[in-house]
């Protein structure tokens, strides 16, 4: 891993090569993801089949294979032993009730003239949510995204994960049942994506489509994007950390290995003016490492693309911290509340000593979800808008087109359009 001080003669070169980890070489699966795009829109259930043969390792014999019936769903919450049970709840209950706190509302603003202006929020018809299931299944990121979606009152909600040997995730199927979802298809990747976007003889079309996943998913999202809309394109996991002397070294390692465990692709960085805590943090990752069941993925991760950096202070700690924009932030200090104005950019933050990134991934509340690779400097974390839309209300009174009309004919005929001019000043007192 990179273990560089700030001052040292090559840091910066070592720098940039962080500010680079989220980049995904879509150009490099573009072709595959267009083709299977396209076959798709033109096949459509038959060309699902087909890549559920080749990619997921079974053959649906009829369409009605393609969706998990919700007997199934029901079974499998039934099944549940009763603590992870409670668990799921727990998990849903706080989701919910973040969630809500998030929801705009429509206003509308009337002036003297009789003019009313107004915002009218509304959800869209139907989402798509994508679900991984490849080198593991996420309960957790379907309540992610079926929570925002019901709260923004999203009528009809499906969801897509892949089966490998058309084995769904006995889990993941309870947290369907949980959730109240009905519509669950055992499609995965670039092909779930592209079913989404453009609806089979099974799969209906959808306005939005959110939910992570590997490049291929990705780079269908950003293809697809336009004809649908999308929540982001989400890279490889990453956490930052920033910590002085009082954290607890122990505490630091698990929380970047965490991430690590993810994919190997994943990126884990500390960043502490501590050269002390920065060694005590390197041991610990090792002692950690042999420890862990997805050791193999957690080492490859840390050492391609974990680092610790030493900075000469907090605040060039904070300064690299924003630079890097990271989709998890932890703030590991006695007085993290006095950094966060400081902070600017990061998926979610993470304050104290006991607040740990996986806390947010399961159970605290807010989305976890979130921008990746740098993209939470204008990106945010999924949430109840990205099912909701804006629509702007206007209203003119009489009086009102009277008193403002001349204004708005005026910068018509300037920018010669006569047809705009004329349609205001027809309106208008003579």
């Amino acid at each position: 891993m990179i273990f560089v001080k700030t001052s040292d003669i090559n840091f910066q070169e070592n720098f940039e090569e962080l500010l680079g980890r989220g980049k995904m070489d879509m150009a490099h699966v573009s072709t595959i993801v267009g083709n299977i795009i396209d076959e798709i829109k033109l096949e459509k259930n038959g060309a699902l089949k087909r890549h559920i043969a080749k990619f997921d390792h079974w053959t649906p014999e009829n369409d009605s294979d393609l969706k998990i019936c919700t007997d199934s769903m029901k079974e499998a919450y039934e099944a549940l032993e009763p603590k992870l049970k409670s668990a799921l709840h727990l998990a849903y209950d706080r989701i919910k009730v973040y969630h809500e706190k998030q929801k705009p509302k429509s206003w509308f603003d009337d002036e003297a003239n009789g003019t009313i202006l107004g915002q009218r929020v509304t959800a869209v018809d139907s989402a798509g949510l994508y679900i991984p299931g490849g080198k593991a299944a996420y309960p957790s990121s379907l309540l992610m995204n079926v929570i925002p979606a019901q709260v923004a009152g999203v009528e009809k909600i499906i969801v897509c994960t892949p089966t490998p040997d058309n084995e769904p995730n006995a889990l993941l199927l309870a947290a369907c049942h949980l959730c109240g979802v009905s519509e669950v298809y055992k499609v995965g990747g670039a092909s779930a994506i592209a079913a989404m976007a453009y609806g089979t003889e099974t799969i209906p079309k959808v306005d939005v489509i959110t939910g992570p996943g590997n490049i291929f998913v990705a780079t269908a999202k950003k293809m697809v994007f336009g004809d649908v809309n999308i929540d982001m394109i989400a890279g490889p996991s990453e956490i930052g950390i920033l910590a002085d002397e009082s954290a607890n070294p122990n505490h630091l390692a698990i929380d970047m290995l965490s991430q690590a465990e993810h994919d190997e692709m994943a990126s884990s960085i500390l960043i502490t003016p501590s050269l002390k805590l920065a060694e005590e943090v390197q041991i610990e990752l090792e002692n950690w490492l042999k420890k862990l069941p997805r050791e193999e993925i957690a080492r490859k991760s840390i050492t391609e693309r974990g680092a610790i950096i030493i900075a000469k202070d907090m605040d060039e700690a904070i300064k690299l911290m924003n630079d890097i924009a990271p989709e998890h932030l932890e703030v590991c200090t006695n007085s993290p509340f006095e950094l966060l104005p400081a902070i600017k950019h990061a998926g979610a933050i993470f304050l104290g000593h006991n607040t740990p990134e996986a806390i947010g991934d399961y159970v605290a509340g807010p989305n976890h979800t979130l921008p990746t690779g740098g993209t939470a400097k204008f990106y945010s974390p999924l949430g109840v808008e990205n099912f909701m839309k804006k629509t702007s209300i206007i209203a003119f009174s009489k009086k009102a087109i009277d008193e403002i009309g001349e204004a708005c004919a005026l910068i018509a005929n300037t920018e010669g359009l006569t047809a705009h001019e004329q349609s205001v000043r027809v309106r208008m007192s003579k």
